[in-house]
C-alpha cells in the first residue's frame, strides 16, 4: 500500500473478478459525462453568436411632460396669518377656488379703512391737477391777450411813425417852396433897388419887397421849425415802438413764467397722483390677496403650514397642489460615458416599480411587463448628480403606460441600440468599452431593412 517493495502485487494478482473491483474501476461515467461537455460547448459556441441587443440603462422616476402639470406648491406674496382653512388634504379643487384666508401683520397695512383713504387722497390730488390745468388755460387765454394787444399797439405805434415820416417829407417840400420863394424875393428886391437907384422905380416899391423879403424869411425859419419838430415826431415814434416791444415783452415774459410755474406744478401734482393711484391698486391688490387659491384644477395633497394663527413670510410654501390633468413622463439620468449614444427620437424599455416584469436587456422581444417610450429631451448641462437627465414619453405606437402609475413613483429605463453578438458584448465588457456609436439614421435603415 505504501509502495515501499518494487513487487507490485496488481501486476501479478488479477482483480477483475472481483464485484467491489467492477463496482469502483467501471468506466462508462466518463462516456456521459464526455458527451456532456461536448454538447455545452457546441451550445456554449451557438449562444456566443446568437444577437444581443446593446443597451444603456439607467434609475429614474415618473415625472409629467410639462413643467406647468407637475405637483407644486402654493406660496403667499406677502407675509400674513392664517385665519381659516376652506380645505382638507386629499379635497380636489378648481381654479379660482378658496384655500385658506390669511390676515396681515404689517402695522403699515392694518387700517381697515386704508384702501378707502388712498382713493380719497388720489382723487384730491386729481382735482389739484385740474385746478392748475384751468389755471394754465387761463394764463395761456392771458398771453393771447397781451400777444394780440402787442400786436395792436406796435400796428398803431407804426402808423404814427409812418405819420411822422409823411409830414416830414411834407414839411420838407414845404421848406423848399419857402426857400424858393425866399430866393425870389431877394432877386426882386435887389432888381428893385437897382431900378430905383437908376429913377426907375419909387421908394416905396424898394420897401415893399424888402417887407416881402423880411416874410419870407420869417416864412423860411416857421418852416425849418416845423421840419425840425416833425423829425423828433418822428424819433418819438420810434422810440414810443421800442417802448410797446420791452413793455409788452416783459408782460408777455411774466405771464409765460406764471403759466410754466403753473404747468411745473401741474406735473408735479400729477407725479403725486400717479403714485397714489400706484399705491391705491397696490393696497387693493394686496388685500385681494388675502384669500389663497388653486391655481389650477388638482387636489390638495399636503398642508405644509398648520393651525389657525400661524404666521409666515412672503414667498413662503403653504400647501401642496397635484394637477388633476396631466401627462405621464419618466425622468432619467444617464452617465456622461453614455450621453452620446441617446438621441430625440431614440426607442426606450421601462420597468416602472410595483409592475411585475421579466425583463432581458439583450432580448427585448422576450420581456415581459416593460412598456415602450420614447427620448424627447436631453440635457445639454450635466446635473448635481454628475449626469444628464433625459426626458421620455410614451410611446404612441405601442401599448399604454398602466393607468395606476403616479408621478414620483420610480423606474427603471433601458434604451435599446445596436445589435451586436453575444461573444462581441461579452469581450466589451471585458474590456470595458463602451457600447457602439451609431447614427440614429443608419439604425434606422438598418431596422426597417430587417424588417
Amino acid at each position: 500500500m505504501l509502495n515501499i517493495s518494487h513487487n507490485q502485487v496488481n501486476k501479478k494478482v488479477t482483480l477483475s473478478g472481483f464485484t467491489s473491483y467492477q463496482k469502483a474501476f467501471k468506466r462508462n461515467h466518463y462516456k456521459y459525462f464526455n458527451n456532456f461537455l461536448k454538447g455545452f460547448s457546441v451550445f456554449g459556441i451557438v449562444i456566443l453568436f446568437l444577437p444581443w441587443t446593446q443597451n444603456v440603462t439607467a434609475d429614474g422616476y415618473v415625472t409629467t411632460l410639462t413643467p406647468d402639470q407637475r405637483p407644486q406648491t402654493i406660496q403667499s406674496q406677502i407675509p400674513g396669518r392664517i385665519e381659516k382653512w376652506h380645505v382638507r388634504e386629499g379635497d380636489f379643487v378648481k381654479k379660482g377656488d378658496t384655500i385658506l384666508h390669511i390676515s396681515e401683520i404689517k402695522t403699515d397695512y392694518q387700517d381697515p379703512q386704508l384702501v378707502e383713504r388712498s382713493r380719497l387722497q388720489r382723487d384730491a390730488k386729481s382735482n389739484s391737477v385740474d385746478s392748475y390745468r384751468q389755471k394754465v388755460g387761463a394764463l395761456e387765454n392771458q398771453i393771447s391777450a397781451i400777444e394780440n394787444e402787442w400786436k395792436l399797439k406796435l400796428a398803431q405805434a407804426k402808423n404814427k411813425l409812418q405819420q411822422a415820416h409823411l409830414k416830414v417829407k411834407s414839411d420838407s417840400i414845404d421848406l423848399l417852396a419857402t426857400e424858393t420863394n425866399y430866393k425870389i424875393a431877394e432877386i426882386q428886391y435887389e432888381r428893385s433897388l437897382t431900378l430905383q437907384k437908376e429913377g426907375l422905380k419909387p421908394m416905396t416899391d424898394v420897401e415893399e419887397k424888402k417887407i416881402k423879403i423880411q416874410g419870407s424869411q420869417a416864412k423860411l425859419i416857421s418852416q425849418k421849425n416845423k421840419l425840425v419838430s416833425s423829425n423828433n415826431d418822428v424819433i418819438n415814434a420810434e422810440i414810443e415802438i421800442n417802448r410797446i416791444s420791452a413793455e409788452y415783452s416783459d408782460k408777455l415774459a411774466k405771464a409765460q413764467s406764471e403759466k410754466f410755474t403753473a404747468l411745473s406744478s401741474q406735473y408735479e401734482a400729477e407725479v403725486e397722483t400717479s403714485k397714489l393711484e400706484n399705491t391705491t391698486s397696490n393696497y387693493e391688490i394686496r388685500k385681494s390677496l388675502y384669500y389663497i387659491t388653486a391655481p389650477l384644477d388638482g387636489y390638495v395633497n399636503k398642508a405644509l403650514r398648520a393651525g389657525i394663527g400661524e404666521t409666515f413670510k412672503e414667498g413662503e410654501s403653504l400647501v401642496g397642489i397635484m394637477p388633476v390633468n396631466y401627462d405621464l413622463a419618466v425622468e432619467t439620468f444617464v452617465k456622461p460615458l453614455d450621453l452620446p449614444l441617446i438621441h430625440k427620437g431614440e426607442k426606450v424599455r421601462i420597468q416602472f416599480d410595483g409592475w411585475p416584469a421579466i425583463f432581458f436587456s439583450g432580448w427585448p422581444n422576450a420581456s415581459y411587463g416593460t412598456f415602450a417610450g420614447t427620448v424627447v429631451a436631453v440635457e445639454t448641462f450635466i446635473s448635481s448628480n454628475g449626469k444628464f437627465r433625459v426626458l421620455i414619453a410614451p410611446d404612441a405606437a405601442s401599448n399604454p403606460w398602466p393607468q395606476n402609475v403616479r408621478v414620483g413613483s420610480g423606474a427603471y429605463t433601458i434604451a435599446l441600440l445596436e445589435d451586436v453578438p453575444i461573444w462581441y458584448e461579452i469581450w466589451r465588457k471585458l474590456n470595458g468599452f463602451p457600447p457602439n456609436y451609431y447614427n440614429p439614421e443608419n439604425a434606422e435603415a438598418n431596422l426597417n431593412s430587417k424588417k
